[in-house]
């Protein structure tokens, strides 16, 4: 079903509307009522006294789940052939299938509850599909099977072994599998090992063992895998660090412990677990790959070193082969590898292995029977780090990035004739400076053939409609290094125009037409006007026809029925078009003319002015039978037939919309033709109903019901279920779409807004080159259109950037965008042209690919028209050709134009400075300018941290705000990383000082500071007198302002050490914040805190320092706290849509969105803090972690439902949910409308 509507300005009084006049009545502050919810003992109240003595109850929910891939591995797990990937998400678990053309299709996304350390394939011996085995920080073993017919994730076991929580010496940091499918190791990153054995009973389901214990003490465990040995006992290697015993050098220094390859044998005669044998490697190893054995392979393990591969098995020598070098890596930074992948077939196998900066080397060795003779490595190709590779069987290599997009390639070589630089074991290692060099290129190997989005990492973000859209932006700032990019997120799906048509004249209705019933694509397009109607002919171009019989005149209706005969209705009468080719026609009595009309396979329903309905049907000769009339006694605004069920002649129910507000459903079964069945009172005219069966893949709450969708003029979509034995209706529930009325189309059923300008009209559409679209009509044209990603919430647009992003600010006089920029380790522009000169590379694009630009004398960046190349992404892959050392940063001013999304102005920073804060400001001795502040560290060495120094750069926009220059620096002695305007003046956190800054002719004029904060400043808010500042790692602290001694003291604080990384003000006296380990915490001032205390009268404060070791006097209290599960990265008060209630918006490190919703009764927080206690019982989490102690991984969770946990309520099978339904006093549909209603409410 496809609603489409006109946008527009709402012309209701918003709910903020109304409390702000209850506000403005009792004279307090707006955003106290707006951000709190008062505990209240009446049903529709939401307020409670107005004292300030405020609740607050939220509810969490997820808008779009973690794009970032922690992990991800391969196999058959629905189906015997079927190509699956499954991926870790961080405390998601989602199964992906690519299709045969390439295009990664997400078939099951589930939200587990707990944090996924590792995760691995496992298939018993003979079977023919995958278990996946998770290790997780529940200090449980879980093995699941993908059920294709529930489409869930099903828990076939699940084993304790330890306490929850991530633990160094609680297995699940490392899991491997035999690779003969006969045991599995799960093992902990110091001392624990545990060993199950994996088998299958006699009924063919899978059993596991009781754990083994591989235990050492004292030793710390880098990789592990399982060795391939055929079918003798099960061996799983480990490279370990005893550091049991430490030796020393001649100067009593600690030398680092060895590094051992150890091989566990697990006896299965003996059901025990021995350390088989053990062998010194490089000190450098850290990860091992697997080598098939038996009759594929000699067996053993690669170990990946540092710029170095290394084959070692018991009995054998070891074979070192070096690794190629990239040109421009430093002489003094070593060559690692993170990631491995194995390709193998029935006669040969490979690895491709990758390295830190991204290249992929094509690893083969060279053997007889269990002899190995050479290992080779080979430059294969480029692309982004990443977490995971996988290679499917189908030649696909499906690449799990680190940070940004992840991507799926099609191998098309292996490198067997690719003339790259090859290294080999029996190379002279002193030839390692010339031979072994090579330069990346674009993909060769690979092709690319789809990409997924991911925002990972979100380093901030701004909700705003700065594009003058009415319906708010949002605006994040994502990815790392060249990777990075200002992405901006709007509400709907994205549109795929396939064609673009203009029409002649205004067109009124449209419809995509088969020839016949059976065929898979449409023949024609129909198009009507007020005066005529043409037919266009859907081929290898689509061309005007006029040889249909369809007449030249205004179409109501045009559709295909059963027997292929077409049908026309227009307003005098209906043309009845055969198969033929004959032609029938019924005309209207009189003067009357047909209002409105409904089609289905065999049945034809019309109303004529003045509200009479003539119904007609197919007889067994194909001839269209006027059978039944009724005097509704009231003109008709809409009507639709029921689909006919299969097997059966006739639909039994039609829908008719009349203009005094009403829906009515009647039943056309001969024995009591249209007999009124039951009516239905709705808010607004009826424009437009439809009545649709929903098969089990459209719905879950019903498999087979038949609805009711009412489209009202004012915009609102009513969906109602028919009972098919009575026709009558139940289970409303209601959705705002916009302030235009309704039409609704027969199609795929998804209520998702499209981001796209406003249709007219449309139909559902198919042909051979796109199998599953629509054709609309909008502003003169006719447009056929796909809608790719049915799934996502938001579409994206994108600006690459530079370097990585840390800040970014809005301008408040044109709404332009200012991004900071910078990144270690990196050259600066200007300087990295200079290098790869120098090493012949030819001059890098922008990573934009539309523009080439160059620096001035001034570093200003101008720019050069050049054309743009096909597809700049695989040039992207290859990342920065010359690295710097450590403390070698580059950085950049960008000013961007929300509206376009395009870089309107650039500075870049000299002297190795990097830029971590912005403000615009205004200074109360120039009002008239704008100006922008950019806080500055030079020389930073993060680890051990030190510099050379601070400086604020202030610029001066022009007079247009699209451009700024240098007025001066002001030199400081740590970083700033936060600042602020503040009446008039500059407010910046510098180190552990606050300090308030005036304009000044050379410099910034600083007029007095704070050093009492614990260690660094890295959040500034501010409302009237107050100061909300952030501490890195001491939460917040309140600050005031004494403007006649010009003093800043500290009045209040918090409690507990909080690890800042995130904030939000929510009014005078409560704050948001978010930590690094993912947990949302809401601090208030008590109302005890009057005036009076805060103007600290005796002025012991300002004098005596008082702040430190949080000594302040007054002390915040927090009121919710909930872990999220990823550390949050912004926070933010704002509504997602126009007039719609506030929200605590929230974005997350691995790319996730979501917001915090203030509940609106005392009747709601009761009915789902009720509903998640059931759940909690009845739906554990997968993984086995319990979930009320995950959401209390750090502070137990406190006035905040969990719902996410909720919505899978509707996942849950129908017995459960009538049980809890009962608990809860209502029916299942009654609770997946209560979760539909808070959803829709606020997006």
């Amino acid at each position: 079903m496809i609603a489409c509507q006109f946008q527009c300005k709402c012309l209701d009084i918003s709910l903020k509307q109304m409390i702000k006049i209850k506000a403005i009545q009792y004279k307090y502050p707006i955003d106290d009522i707006l951000t709190s919810v008062f505990k209240t003992s009446g049903t529709s109240g939401v307020l409670r006294g107005l004292s300030g003595k405020m609740a607050m109850h939220l509810y969490g929910l997820t808008l779009q789940k973690s794009t970032a891939i922690t992990s991800a591995v391969y196999g058959n797990f629905s189906a015997p052939k079927a190509q699956e990937i499954v991926v870790a998400r961080g405390k998601i678990l989602e199964l992906l299938r690519p299709d045969d053309t390439g295009k990664v299709m997400s078939i099951l996304s589930w939200e587990c509850f707990g944090i996924i350390r590792s995760v691995v394939p496992f298939r018993l011996v003979a079977g023919k599909r995958d278990y996946i085995i998770v290790g997780s920080d529940s200090g449980r073993i879980v093995v699941l099977q993908y059920d294709p017919a529930k489409n869930r994730f099903i828990k076939i076991h699940e084993e304790t072994y330890g306490k929850s929580g991530c633990r160094r010496i609680v297995p699940g940091q490392y899991l491997c599998a035999d690779p003969n499918g006969r045991a599995v190791m799960i093992g902990a990153i110091e001392k624990q090992k545990l060993v199950y054995i994996l088998n299958r009973d006699a009924g063919n389901n899978l059993t596991i063992s009781s754990p083994l214990e591989a235990h050492k003490g004292h030793t710390i465990v880098h990789s592990m895998c399982g060795v391939d040995v055929a079918f003798e006992n099960p061996i799983f290697a480990c490279i370990e660090c005893d550091y049991n015993e430490i030796k020393y050098d001649k100067n009593k220094k600690p030398l680092p412990p060895p590094k051992m390859v150890t091989y566990y044998e697990l006896d299965l005669g003996l059901n025990h677990v021995t350390r088989k044998w053990t062998s010194v490697t490089d000190p450098t190893a850290h990860l091992l790959v697997s080598v098939p054995g038996g009759e594929s392979g000699p067996g053993g393990v690669l170990i990946c070193c540092e710029n170095y591969i290394i084959y070692k098995n018991i009995d054998h020598p070891d074979v070192k082969a070096p690794l190629p070098r990239r040109i421009g890596t430093p002489n003094d930074k070593g060559v690692m590898i993170v990631t491995t992948a194995t390709h193998k077939q029935k006669n040969m196998f490979f690895f491709l292995a990758q390295t830190e900066y991204g290249d992929i080397y094509k690893i083969t060795l060279e053997f007889e029977e269990e002899e190995v003779d050479n290992v080779r490595v080979k430059y294969f190709d480029t692309i982004p780090v990443a977490s995971s590779i996988c290679v499917l069987r189908t030649g696909f290599l499906f690449s799990a990035s680190e940070y940004g997009d992840h991507y799926l390639f099609q191998i098309q070589g292996i490198g067997i004739n690719d003339p790259t630089i090859e290294t080999h074991a029996k190379m002279d290692p002193s030839q390692a400076s010339g031979p072994f060099l090579f330069k990346p290129r674009k993909i060769t190997n690979l092709a690319l053939i789809d990409e997924i989005e991911s925002h990972s990492p979100i380093m901030d973000s701004k909700v705003a409609d700065l594009a003058k859209e009415e319906t708010p932006q949002i605006y994040t700032l994502c990815g790392r290094g060249h990777r990075s990019s200002l992405r901006a997120l709007r509400h709907g799906l994205a549109v795929t125009e396939m064609a673009v048509s203009e029409l002649p004249g205004s067109p009124t209705y449209v419809w995509a037409v088969r020839k016949h019933a059976n065929d898979e694509y449409c023949t024609y397009i129909v198009v009507s006007f007020e005066n005529g109607t043409i037919v266009l002919s859907i081929g290898e171009k689509v061309t005007e026809i006029t040889d249909t019989g369809i007449l030249d005149t205004k179409t109501l209706s045009l559709s295909l029925l059963g027997d292929d005969s077409l049908l026309q209705i227009h307003p005098l009468g209906i043309r009845h078009i055969r198969s033929n080719k004959r032609i029938n026609e019924w005309k209207t009595p009189g003067k009357r003319q047909i209002t409105q009309c409904a089609v289905n396979e065999r049945q034809v329903v019309i109303a004529l002015s003045g509200g009479e309905l003539v119904f007609f049907e197919l007889d067994k000769m194909g001839q269209l039978m006027d059978v039944y009339r009724k005097e509704m006694g009231n003109d008709v605004a809409s009507l639709s037939l029921a689909p006919v069920p299969p097997g059966q002649r006739r639909a039994l129910f039609m829908a008719v919309g009349c203009f005094d507000n009403t829906v009515r459903v009647l039943s056309l079964d001969p024995a009591s033709a249209l007999t009124q069945l039951t009516i239905q009172a709705v808010g607004a005219q009826p424009s437009s109903v439809l009545l649709v069966r929903m098969s089990p893949e459209d719905t879950q709450d019903a498999k087979g019901t038949l609805f009711l969708y009412t489209g009202l003029r004012n915009g609102v979509m009513i969906r109602s279920a028919v009972d098919t034995a009575n026709g009558t209706l139940s289970d409303d529930r209601k959705r705002f779409l916009g302030p235009q009325e309704v039409r609704l189309s027969v199609g795929r059923f998804h209520v998702t807004p499209l981001s796209y300008e406003p249709l007219i009209d449309v139909s559902p559409f198919s042909s051979e080159h796109c199998p599953e679209g629509i054709v609309a009509i909008t502003n003169g044209s006719l447009r056929i259109v796909t809608l790719e990603k049915l799934g996502d919430l938001f579409n994206t647009t994108t600006l690459s950037l530079r370097y990585t992003p840390r800040r970014m600010a809005i301008h408040p006089a044109n709404n332009h965008i200012v991004v900071v920029e910078s990144e270690n380790k990196t050259f600066s522009l200007p300087e990295k042209v200079e290098m790869e000169k120098q090493l012949g590379v030819k001059e890098e694009k922008e990573t934009s690919g539309a523009k080439r630009r160059k620096l001035d004398a001034e570093g200003k960046a101008q720019q050069m028209e050049e054309e743009e190349e096909e597809d700049d992404r695989p040039s992207n892959f290859i990342g920065d050709l010359v690295k710097a050392p450590v403390g070698k940063w580059a950085s950049c001013i960008r000013l961007v134009n929300p509206a376009t999304l395009e870089s309107v102005y650039e500075i870049e920073l000299k002297n190795n400075e990097a830029a971590f804060s912005c403000a615009v400001v205004q200074f109360s001795k120039d009002t008239k300018a704008w100006y922008l502040a950019v806080g500055t560290i030079k020389d930073l060495v993060l680890a051990p941290r030190k510099h050379s120094g601070g400086f604020i750069h202030l610029y001066k926009f022009d007079t247009s705000n699209t451009k700024f220059s240098l007025v001066h620096k002001t030199p400081v002695h740590d970083v700033s990383l936060a600042m602020t305007q503040f009446d008039k003046k500059l407010l910046v956190g510098v180190g552990r000082y606050l300090r308030i800054y005036d304009l000044g002719k050379k410099k910034l004029l600083r007029k007095c500071e704070n050093k009492n904060f614990p260690t660094t400043i890295c959040s500034l808010d501010v409302k009237g007198s107050r100061i909300y500042a952030g501490d890195l790692s001491e939460s917040f602290h309140i600050v005031k302002y004494k403007s006649s001694s010009k003093q800043l003291y500290i009045f209040a604080d918090t409690t507990q050490p909080f690890y800042l990384t995130s904030r939000c003000l929510l009014d005078y006296n409560t704050i948001a914040g978010g930590d690094k380990f993912g947990n949302l915490l809401i601090a208030r001032l008590p109302s005890s805190v009057t005036e009076e205390k805060e103007e600290d009268p005796i002025g012991l404060q300002g004098k005596f320092g008082m702040g430190r070791l949080n000594s302040a006097a007054n002390k915040m209290k927090s009121i919710v706290s909930f872990y999220v599960g990823e550390a949050i990265t912004s926070l933010q008060k704002t509504s997602l849509v126009p007039a719609g209630p506030e929200v605590l918006f929230y974005t997350t490190i691995m790319g996730g969105l979501g917001m915090f919703v203030p509940f609106q009764s005392r009747e709601d927080i009761e009915f789902f803090s009720h509903l998640e206690m059931h759940l909690r019982q009845e739906n554990g989490p997968l993984l086995g972690r319990d979930h009320l102690a995950f959401r209390s991984f750090y502070n137990p969770v406190k006035e905040c439902i969990d719902g996410d946990l909720c919505e899978q309520f509707s996942a849950l099978e129908y017995k459960k949910q009538r049980d809890i339904g009962e608990e809860l006093m209502c029916t299942p549909q009654e609770v997946v409308k209560k979760l539909e209603e808070i959803r829709n409410r606020v997006l």
